[in-house]
């Protein structure tokens, strides 16, 4: 039985890596967040050459139809590179929404052009986890009225919305009655926004299999967070490591000092462990669909809490450098800490966890 990644799920990485290498990084991402780039068309247009749009769409409508944990891979490697691109919404979320709850002509006609990068989606489904500022969507004669916070991947052509009644519609961007506002986040590499619908036309995936497709689709959000959170941990674990061998005080690199060793030591123990943890839920999110709730949740949670003391040790290893702009790790930290807040933060995942396991009511 294999226990690691086949040889074509660490090509699909090492491709993708090799890439954003190139064309993405620290680099890319000032450019975006202070450029005031609504998208970042030159990073999307190579990623879906990549044909990285389609990996979770069946191939019937064009895509690859690959399971959620080469997604996760993917994930993880946007993470490491701090990428600003619409992936955890447009490329997992809407598509395996539309899969699953909508019509065939709804999946006709929307998948092939999510596959190819075409159409962009975004997700407005943080209401049903926790409504803020009375923000909740209402359903009534064919229309959508109510506010929606933190829509992910905001800058997109049409939306995946859930009502409060967990029902599921699409929204085009440009409906009528929509109004948009782009919010300020910490995170400047990701997108959000606020949607207020004033009777907006909205398109109802029918789910005539009656299952529960928004907590599904939240599940999969989640596991394709923390897979992001590990890979920004991991970079930078890496740059902690690689700046102590260079760095020196009283004529000696810092990484010959036991307590910079033990802090990397430290965060290396913590964080490799989480690697399987998350090829497991994306794993089991396919396999065992009934058990993928509880794995996601304790996934996301866990994650959320290694990534925050790796990303405060590895600034700390820096020294006084590491809270600069200049330095940059701070995209890296940003992005860790949005994070571990959308979909659910730790406190309220874990919630979940524990009510799915009847240890609270």
């Amino acid at each position: 039985m294999e226990f690691g990644l086949s040889e074509e799920q660490q090509l699909l990485q090492r491709s993708v890596g090799g890439y954003l290498d190139d064309n993405g990084g620290l680099k890319r991402a000032r450019q975006f967040a202070d450029g005031g780039e609504l998208r970042a068309d030159d990073l999307w247009k190579g990623i879906c050459e990549l044909g990285i749009p389609g990996l979770l769409v069946d191939e019937e409508h064009g895509g690859m139809g690959m399971p959620l944990l080469d997604a996760a891979l993917v994930a993880e490697t946007m993470g490491y590179y701090v990428t600003p691109a619409p992936f955890v919404s447009s490329v997992v979320m809407v598509p395996l929404a539309i899969a699953l709850a909508g019509s065939d002509a709804q999946r006709s006609r929307l998948l092939p052009s999510l596959a190819d990068g075409s159409l962009i989606a975004g997700a407005a489904l943080t209401e049903t986890i926790g409504a803020r500022e009375g923000a909740h969507i209402s359903w009534d004669a064919s229309v959508l009225n109510g506010k929606a916070l933190f829509v992910l991947d905001f800058e997109a052509d049409i939306y995946l919305v859930a009502d409060a009644e967990r029902a599921l519609y699409i929204v085009e961007s440009k409906a009528e009655g929509l109004q948009r506002q782009r919010l300020i986040t910490v995170d400047k590499t990701r997108p959000v926004g606020e949607l207020v619908f004033n009777n907006v036309k909205a398109e109802p995936l029918p789910n005539d299999a009656g299952i529960d497709v928004c907590a599904r689709i939240v599940d999969a959000g989640r596991i394709i967070l923390a897979a992001d959170t590990l890979g920004a941990a991991q970079n930078m674990l890496n740059q902690a490591v690689a700046y102590s061998k260079i760095r020196e005080q009283f004529g000696r690199v810092i990484a010959s000092f036991q307590a910079v060793k033990h802090m990397c030591a430290d965060m290396a123990a913590n964080l490799e462990p989480c690697r399987a943890m998350m090829w497991y839920a994306a794993h089991i999110f396919d396999a065992d669909p009934d058990e993928s709730r509880l794995t996601a949740c304790h996934t996301k949670a866990h994650l959320a809490e290694v990534a925050k003391l790796v990303s405060k040790s590895a600034t700390e290893v820096h020294g006084g450098i590491g809270f600069t702009d200049e330095l940059g790790l701070h995209y890296w930290f940003k992005r860790i800490e949005f994070n571990r807040q959308l979909l659910g933060g730790p406190s309220t995942v874990r919630e979940e966890a524990a009510k799915l396991q009847e240890l609270v009511k």
